[in-house]
């Protein structure tokens, strides 16, 4: 595997560019934190001077929100297993939550350690590198910031970009700012792509082919957490929910909970086993969603009030973090969200596939666009063109047994096809692991 380019220098526009928008994304920071406390906290990690480093030598895992958390997971549980301490970073509060839900617990709590990434500024990530002291630096998806890696360049850590991804528009942008993009690139030290469309087009920003790979998609080795399965168990017996019919929306956006809840507001009326959870995106839009509900005059339940669901409920708003799996084995079918929102990009459609729940999206998943187009050649998901139509396949899921197992079928197929990434990523960064030793 080949070794980084030079270390070269951020271009200059955009330090300062940095520098004068840093107090709005403080302010930003203010208006959205719950308290002052949790304000302060954050500050303190994007900011300085730092949360104390549980661990010196850690493998260092970025993930900008919860999928990309959800994606690392199974690589991040093996190292910890392994004993290796790990630290994870993320952009995201929701992100951050979900680290924690994961591995901040017995057995892992002396070796794990969730904080929020640091302002792309060459100060404050010099001094982060310096209080951490990480082994390797493996960035998730999309995430790459020119400071950051230009800092793993320079203080000889690899850094690596896992299960990277890069859709048409995105590399587009990027090439829109080729100063910033073409020296960022050189400086990694390898980059594992889900597809060959994501690796031609880094190369076509300035990466070096002979530094990396394609090795599928990590997101299709995952596989339901047991407690959730047996905590469905469980819920399906204490709220008696064995003969009800649930449909989960999930990740939606706004306004794909209204315009869905409208076409199915006739079934839910007229059909009392008919069940809808849905379960929003961002945290802050529960109170929103749930007026819709209210509005829609729909007889509805909140997770976050431990309500649970009666026999009339024919809402269920799971306005609660960390939980997708449990509502996704309670379900018949599901609509995975932000597909008929615009401008769209859709979200992970395998969580619910490997539960063998048969799933629907709208027409706007270029986030997805390889992983849908393999299910889509195999007839293992329907997309709708619209809320009616997505509607209609939803209730057709729940009525039509045959062909809902048809499609569960053709899905598990695809699924099972494309297994075999994560053992690439963990020879990969073994690798790496195996040269920091030695050095």
């Amino acid at each position: 595997m080949a070794q980084n380019a030079a270390a070269q220098q951020t271009p200059f526009w955009y330090n300062v560019l940095l520098a004068c928008i840093k107090p709005l994304y403080r302010w930003k920071i203010k208006q959205r934190a719950e308290s002052d406390a949790l304000f302060q906290q954050e500050c303190i990690e994007r900011f300085g001077p730092f949360q104390p480093a549980k661990n010196l030598g850690a493998i260092w895992f970025h993930a900008v929100s919860v999928g990309e958390t959800n994606a690392a997971q199974p690589l991040i549980e093996h190292y910890l297993k392994l004993g290796h301490p790990v630290l994870v970073t993320n952009t995201t509060k929701t992100g951050q939550a979900r680290a924690k839900s994961l591995f901040l617990k017995a057995p892992y709590l002396d070796l794990f350690q969730a904080v929020y990434l640091p302002v792309d500024q060459k100060a404050l990530l010099k001094r982060f590198f310096n209080l951490y002291q990480p082994r390797l630096l493996a960035l998730v998806e999309t995430e790459i910031w020119p400071n950051l890696i230009a800092e793993a360049q320079q203080q000889q850590i690899p850094c690596i970009l896992l299960n990277a991804r890069l859709s048409e528009k995105s590399a587009k942008g990027y090439g829109k700012v080729r100063r910033l993009t073409q020296p960022m690139l050189q400086q990694l030290t390898w980059l594992l792509a889900q597809d060959v469309a994501t690796q031609q087009r880094y190369v076509g920003l300035g990466l070096d082919q002979a530094k990396s790979q394609v090795v599928g998609n990590i997101k299709f080795d995952i596989s339901a957490p047991e407690q959730y399965l047996q905590q469905a168990q469980q819920l399906k017996q204490d709220w008696q929910l064995a003969d009800r019919q649930i449909i989960t929306l999930a990740s939606t956006h706004a306004p794909e909970e209204q315009s869905l809840l409208k076409q199915l507001q006739s079934h839910l009326n007229s059909n009392p086993a008919l069940l809808c959870i849905v379960v929003p995106r961002h945290p802050e839009r529960f109170d929103e969603v749930y007026q819709v509900f209210q509005n829609l005059n729909l007889k509805t339940q909140r997770r976050s009030l431990q309500q649970s669901i009666q026999a009339d409920t024919q809402v269920f708003l799971a306005d609660s973090m960390g939980e997708m799996w449990l509502w996704y084995a309670l379900s018949q079918a599901c609509f995975v969200g932000g597909s008929l929102n615009e401008p769209g990009g859709g979200h992970n459609i395998l969580e619910p596939m490997v539960l063998n729940v048969p799933t629907v999206i709208g027409p706007r998943y270029f986030n997805f666009q390889t992983i849908v187009d393999e299910f889509v050649a195999q007839q293992g998901i329907l997309i709708g063109e619209d809320a009616e139509q997505v509607g209609q396949q939803l209730l057709a899921c729940l009525g039509d047994k045959t062909q809902t197992q048809q499609l569960v079928t053709q899905a598990q197929r695809v699924l099972q096809t494309n297994k075999g990434s994560l053992q690439q990523h963990i020879q990969c960064l073994d690798h790496y692991l195996q040269q920091t030793a030695l050095s």
